[in-house]
């Protein structure tokens, strides 16, 4: 799995800082449950706050003052209800999902850069309204104070910072407060007319505007184009409606009410306001008041409040009064809104965040230039502009929302996350580009002078449909680039800023290999889009130029040559937007020198192309240097996270290895007290007997012996125990495959405990079935010493009760249980006893004598013997262990042994033995048991002596030790062999268990490998088989030995031979269920090769296919 990438101390504490920035202003992410706290009364109050702007008057005003009263009411109702109607679903789903419009834009068709371009719009709207009602206030404020027009402006674009930065808590309560002054003030010039009478509406209604020399369509045209630049308003209406608590909290009526009358509801007062504005202007005009002071709200209101007061300075004070809360109030919400734009239009391009205010700060600022430098007096074109650039956003959202929604052309999510967005999505793109080109091709005059007029009108139609066209001709694919992770209801913690979101605010990031917040990952430089494939706007549009163009040219679409074409097509175009547009308002305003600007500005023109060529190759080149320091560090900091993780990988081994040594050197101190005990007391009592018997005390010899026989014995057992530990932990652990004589073998066991379960006062039990049968298949000597270590704990841990061994037999499985009524074992113990070296935690176990090896070694031997071992215990009450085993049948009797009988001699010639050993003890005790037989013994110290006697005397076998001075015993032997050949009997005698090789296979020098301390029964028995002795007893009977794998010669019928080959074959695959077939078939086939077929069946029972192999090749077996 990729390594998580780390998050540095600077990007967290920066991530905090921009999530931080108010208490309930969650700018550019979706607005959770926890901030929705506000009353439905006080999120509507806020929302139609902001509709006291005076753009509505003074647009009422314009327009009426234009075209006239009728094409006014008709161009503001259709306004209105467009408005209203696009507005509504979007309404509707900011308040439901809390999201701003932006992040609404995002997922309802725009994909996530996508709505970097709606993200300007808007931000242009805040800050063009922002600039129109900062003009007319600063215009209000020095009629009624003298304060100059330039020092206003940037007055009353600032006054508004204080309130605005605070968000919605601030913005709230400044609503609330100002609410009754505005209420009074712009209800007493209605209430005034409504008392007057009706000849000023009548007047009103006649009056048909003092410009009006168009056509009516055309005049209508107009007037709707320039109302239609107020369509992003109800993004601002948006930021309040995603506070709104959901309808589950606050009911759905109010909830219904507060969407409806908060979002599309503000075109009631809006329009209310304009027909006021409108009757105002009109109404001024015909008192004889100027068309230019008619057309401002300072000289309309005052017109209007001079018959209430009766004096034309109080009418100017409360007209200015009315001018400053009207615009004030809804100067607070353009800020607001606009530092929201903006953060979001910035933050997607640069991928840095400086906090909302900053982005308030620089919407005052700019908006201030703005005024400064007289650009809003060509306000009116402006908005004509803008108000098709807005027709083709609001129209394509809005059809997305209401129309591919419910129609399921589109998923029913709305995603706004970076993580599951495509960079660009066709459906809104598409349709506002449409839009936007039928505008222009509209107002170029191309379609007459009525679709001029109309032209936002057609581009909005356009984009309303063209929205869902494209998003079933798309199959609404490019709504999601991956599917969201199933939501719990539990916050998440953010991987780079460490707060805590909602799910639907959080995606997971493989980068961070952990949950990211929808700011951090809008933030993130280092991931590339990794979450998601084929997303990215510039594999986008490679995909899109592929199809589209050859491809020729289509490779180099993504190259710094297409790079250079896309980046000065983009200057180009915005040039030529800009320059045609003050070309067209110097045209307007000076038709006379509309020649000679038109050729200034083609100079400018082509001035600029070329400095925006300069500027894009620049782009180009910076921006490839960029991808390639980038591409530089992703790959350093790769290799950085490889060696880091590389050494903590070592660091991680080098600190188990620690712990795993200094447990290790723990265990060998226990293991050293434990076994220095263990050897002390055996060695105590042969060191004791020993000086007895070497002082000549009356002690028996005999007695003498069988102690220090029986504490040799220990000794042997305890070293044989950590021999077996040491060759399971290096795998050299080998078994052997001996005839066990069943019955004799338990009984010889159960006659080795009697008496020391006896001595306890301990009952000892042996059950054997009758169905046991007398000879099996395994190896005695593991079986008696996991037998022997059961029953010893059994009856060392059971002071008072009974001990049962009891053999159960069924289809070649024995099972041995051993049951004993003692101490038990505690439950958190039963997988501790089986470490080595470890005992039970019991105040009864530990006062037993032993050093926890012996269940260790037991559970290794019945795992490497293909056993089973289980235990059952009940503290108190006493344990059983159960061992479950396979013993195959022999295919023939074996041969018996009579080893009862004491050897006294052998027949036949005398026999020379020579014995090679450094230690001159051990070579005494095999002289002295060899000598009374009958046996010539030569001995020889080193392994050169004992080629020098072996070629002087010609012995008939050697004994050898490995490890002598000089040459060692495999030198030696490999010497000897060389000399004397095969018929020479070499037999290695070693206490070095590990260098054990069982010899007589032609590959080794030695024909057998006994292991130090020698049995002496063992010891005749090896020189009976290599030397064919038959020894003699006391009574003068011969009596010759048998070894374990003595049987008869098997040989394989001719008939069977066409068999050989294929389960030769199947044998050296391993294909055991094949093999067991064919031996099935060659059994019926040929009956005289039953018993032949039933040793390959012990082979493959044992997985010997080597074996198997073996005897098929030669056709005959010795079995036994």
């Amino acid at each position: 799995m990729a390594r998580a990438a780390s998050v540095l101390p600077e990007r967290r504490s920066y991530g905090q800082w921009v999530a931080a920035q108010t208490r309930d202003d969650p700018a550019l992410r979706y607005t959770p449950e926890d901030a929705r706290q506000w009353s439905a009364t006080t999120v509507l109050q806020t929302a139609l706050g902001g509709t006291a702007f005076l753009a509505c008057e003074a647009a009422g005003a314009s327009i009426t003052l234009l075209h006239g009263v009728p094409v006014a009411i008709a161009a503001i109702a259709t306004a209105c209800l467009l408005m209203f109607v696009t507005g509504l679903p979007i309404a509707i789903h900011a308040a439901r999902r809390g999201l701003d419009i932006d992040l609404l834009t995002r997922g309802a068709g725009f994909g996530y850069l996508g709505s970097t371009i709606t993200s300007l719009i808007y931000a242009a709207f805040t800050f063009l309204f922002f600039a129109v009602e900062a003009g007319i206030m600063a215009v209000a404020v020095r009629a009624a104070t003298g304060l100059p027009l330039p020092l206003g402006y940037i007055v009353c674009a600032l006054v508004v910072i204080p309130v605005a930065q605070y968000g919605l808590s601030a913005i709230s309560r400044f609503q609330v407060w100002t609410q009754p002054a505005w209420i009074v003030l712009q209800l007493l010039p209605v209430a005034y007319l409504l008392v007057r009478g009706g000849d000023v509406l009548d007047e009103w209604g006649e009056f048909t505007g003092i410009y009006a020399t168009r056509p009516p369509i055309i005049a209508f045209g107009l007037a709707l184009s320039l109302l239609l630049s107020l369509l992003p308003r109800i993004g601002v209406q948006a930021e309040y409606l995603r506070f709104l608590p959901k309808p589950e909290v606050i009911g759905a009526r109010r909830w219904w009410t507060a969407v409806v009358l908060g979002g599309p509801g503000w075109t009631l007062i809006g329009g209310a306001k304009m027909l006021l504005g409108s009757m105002l202007a009109a109404w001024a005009v015909s008192s004889g008041v100027s068309p230019v002071l008619s057309e401002s709200p300072t000289g309309m209101f005052r017109h209007a409040y001079e018959p209430l007061v009766g004096s034309p300075r109080a009418a100017l004070l409360m007209a200015a009064l009315l001018i400053v809360v009207c615009q004030t109030k809804a100067n607070v919400t353009n800020a607001y809104a606009g530092s929201v734009a903006w953060s979001s239009f910035f933050s997607r391009l640069t991928q840095s965040h400086s906090g909302r205010v900053v982005w308030l700060l620089f919407n005052a600022g700019l908006v201030a230039i703005m005024l400064l430098f007289g650009i809003t007096q060509s306000m009116e074109t402006v908005l004509l502009f803008y108000a098709s650039l807005a027709a083709g956003w609001i129209g394509a959202l809005s059809a997305d929302l209401m129309i591919s929604k419910p129609l399921g052309l589109r998923p029913p999510e709305l995603e706004f996350q970076r993580a599951y967005l495509y960079d660009i999505n066709p459906v809104g793109i598409g349709a506002m580009l449409l839009s936007i080109t039928a505008s222009a091709l509209c107002q170029l005059h191309l379609f007459g002078p009525v679709a001029q007029a109309l032209a936002p009108l057609i581009g909005l139609g356009v984009a309303f449909t063209a929205a869902p066209l494209i998003a079933a001709i798309t199959r609404g694919r490019f709504y999601l680039a991956r599917k969201r992770e199933a939501e719990g209801g539990e916050q998440r913690r953010c991987a780079v800023c460490e707060s805590h979101y909602q799910p639907a605010d959080t995606a997971h990031c493989p980068l961070y290999a952990g949950p990211i917040c929808s700011m951090c990952c809008s933030l993130e430089t280092r991931c590339h889009d990794m979450c998601k494939q084929g997303s990215r706007a510039t594999q986008q549009v490679t995909n899109l130029a592929e199809r589209l163009l050859p491809r020729r040219l289509a490779r180099y679409v993504h190259t710094a040559t297409g790079h250079f074409i896309g980046v000065i097509g983009a200057f180009t175009v915005a040039n030529m937007v800009v320059i045609g547009l003050i070309g067209r308002e110097y045209a307007r305003t000076h038709p006379a020198l509309t020649s000679h600007v038109w050729a200034i500005l083609l100079a400018v023109f082509i001035v600029f192309f070329f400095m925006s060529g300069l500027g894009s190759w620049i782009i180009v080149l910076a921006h490839q240097s960029r991808r390639a320091a980038q591409e530089e560090t992703r790959r350093h900091l790769a290799e950085l996270q490889q060696e880091i993780a590389a050494h903590e990988e070592t660091d991680a081994a080098l600190q188990k290895a620690r712990e795993v040594a200094e447990a290790a050197n723990a265990a060998k101190s226990r293991y050293l007290v434990s076994v220095s005990h263990e050897i002390r007391s055996p060695l105590n009592s042969i060191y004791g007997y020993a000086q007895l018997l070497e002082r000549g005390s009356d002690l028996k010899p005999e007695e003498a012996g069988k102690v220090i026989c029986r504490s040799s014995e220990h000794l042997s057992n305890l070293v044989d125990g950590l021999l077996d530990i040491a060759q399971v932990e290096a795998g050299v652990l080998r078994l052997s495959r001996d005839t066990i004589r069943l019955p004799a073998f338990v009984e010889q066991i159960a006659n080795m405990f009697r008496p020391q379960a006896g001595a306890k006062g301990v009952t000892f039990t042996l059950d054997v079935p009758k169905s046991l049968p007398e000879f099996v298949r395994g190896d005695q000597k593991r079986l008696r010493q996991v037998l022997i270590n059961l029953l010893s704990n059994a009856i060392k841990f059971t002071p008072s009760g009974s001990v049962t061994l009891r053999i159960g037999w069924r289809g070649e499985i024995a099972t041995f249980e051993v049951i004993d009524t003692g101490i038990g074992i505690a439950p958190e113990d039963m997988d501790r006893i089986f470490v080595a070296f470890e005992r039970g935690s019991s105040k009864s176990a530990a006062g037993q004598p032993g050093i926890g090896l012996g269940l260790a070694i037991t559970s290794t031997l019945v795992h490497v013997m293909g056993g089973d071992l289980s235990v059952e215990s009940e503290p108190g009450k006493g344990t059983r262990f159960a061992l479950r085993l396979m013993l195959s049948q022999p295919v023939t009797q074996p041969v018996q042994s009579h080893r009862a009988e004491v050897i006294t001699g052998y027949q036949g010639k005398r026999r020379t033995v020579l014995v090679a050993d450094d230690d001159a003890a051990q070579a005494a005790v095999i002289e002295n048991l060899l000598r009374p037989l009958g046996f010539t013994v030569i001995g020889a110290r080193d392994g050169e002596t004992a080629i020098v006697l072996a070629a002087a005397s010609r012995p008939d076998i050697a004994l050898l030790d490995i490890s002598m001075p000089g040459k060692n015993g495999w030198e030696t032997a490999a010497a000897l062999r060389a000399a004397h050949g095969d018929a020479f009997r070499i037999v290695m005698v070693s206490a070095d268990a590990h260098q054990f090789r069982r010899g007589g296979d032609g590959h080794d020098p030695h024909d057998m490998f006994l292991t130090k301390p020698i049995e002496l029964d063992n010891l005749l028995d090896a020189l009976s088989w290599q030397l064919d002795l038959t020894w003699t007893v006391a009574d003068g009977s011969p009596r010759r030995a048998a070894p374990a794998n003595a049987g008869v010669e098997l040989h394989l019928p001719a008939a069977a031979l066409p068999f050989v080959p294929e389960i030769e074959g199947l044998a050296r695959i391993g294909n055991v269920r094949a093999i067991q077939t064919r031996l099935s078939e060659l059994e019926d086939a040929v009956p005289d090769a039953a018993r032949f077929v039933a040793h390959l069946r012990t082979c493959l029972e044992c997985f010997n296919f080597k074996g198997l192999r073996e005897a098929l090749r030669s056709g005959v077996v010795h079995t036994g």
